[in-house]
């Protein structure tokens, strides 16, 4: 089964903290994957999804303004006519996946480590999937 999260983004750029409800979703599933993995999977172009540190926002803020200096909205030679060529690239470096793996019913993730939907064309509403896969 695919499991779809509907997310409201707030800013142009913005890490969204998924992982409780990623982690919700696991705990719903009505056959619960003791082992296996969890796939999340961003259907835009203009948003990634990313593994990273969680305890700290500051790193998200700095994540967010490296790749707003790697990648600029706007630049002289960007051609795209809608004007979000910005948000394109940097879906394309954050990539549009993750796969988790679970083990004893729960995510394995690092101590640190949080899962996020990263918006960089919004504000909007986006959609993420899931789809959990026993192993």
């Amino acid at each position: 089964m695919i499991h779809t999260l509907r997310i409201q983004t707030n800013r142009r750029d913005e890490m969204i903290d998924i992982t409780r409800l990623v982690s919700g979703l696991l705990k719903q599933e009505q056959e619960p994957a003791d082992n296996g993995m969890a796939v999340i999977y961003s259907p835009h172009t203009t948003a990634g999804i990313a593994i990273n540190e969680n305890a700290d926002p500051d790193v998200r803020r700095d994540v967010l303004m490296r790749l707003n200096e790697v990648y600029p909205w706007e630049h002289p030679q960007y051609q795209h006519a809608e004007g979000n060529t910005a948000a394109h690239l940097k879906a394309i470096t954050t990539g549009t996946s993750q796969t988790v793996l679970i083990a004893g019913g729960r995510l394995v993730l690092g101590r640190w480590q949080g899962i996020y939907f990263c918006e960089f064309d919004g504000p909007r509403e986006r959609s993420c999937l899931v789809q959990f896969i026993r192993g």
